[in-house]
């Protein structure tokens, strides 16, 4: 009886489109032939076939490292996306501020204690001092 191994996490299994290869690993592998044919073509008369070998290889090495890499889930464009936001981009050293809580709630206090004398201070209003907002009064008789 045959046995097959199938994973217990399938979000990590890709579909393959031709050769065994991802659609990605395709596409990095094909334009590092269309990059790496031309390259040897035209080197290997002046340079030499080694030379130009090794020249091609240059080339094409980039393109599929693109393909192939992969870190933690992450494809190779956004990694190193990464590493330039943090390397460049971002300060290196970040400034650690705090808010005190309870300094914040000491501080409300005291605000609260100012309102309270503030009020104590002020001369209570008669209600006779109050005016309606809607009543107009009316002129008086001579």
């Amino acid at each position: 009886m045959a046995f097959v191994s199938v994973p217990k996490d399938l979000s990590k299994v890709k579909t393959k489109v031709a050769l065994n290869l991802t659609l990605r690993q395709l596409v990095s592998f094909s334009i590092g032939a269309i990059i790496g044919i031309p390259v040897y073509w035209y080197t290997r008369t002046t340079v030499g076939n080694d030379i130009a070998v090794f020249f091609m290889i240059l080339c094409v090495l980039p393109f599929f490292f693109c393909g192939v890499f992969e870190k933690d889930g992450i494809v190779f464009e956004k990694y190193m996306s990464y590493i330039i936001k943090q390397k460049f981009i971002y300060p290196k050293v970040r400034i650690y501020k705090t808010e005190n809580f309870y300094e914040y709630l000491d501080k409300g206090d005291e605000r609260e204690v100012v309102k309270r004398e503030k009020s104590k201070t002020e001369k209570p209003r008669k209600s006779t001092d109050k005016k309606s907002k809607g009543i107009k009064s009316k002129p008086k008789a001579a």
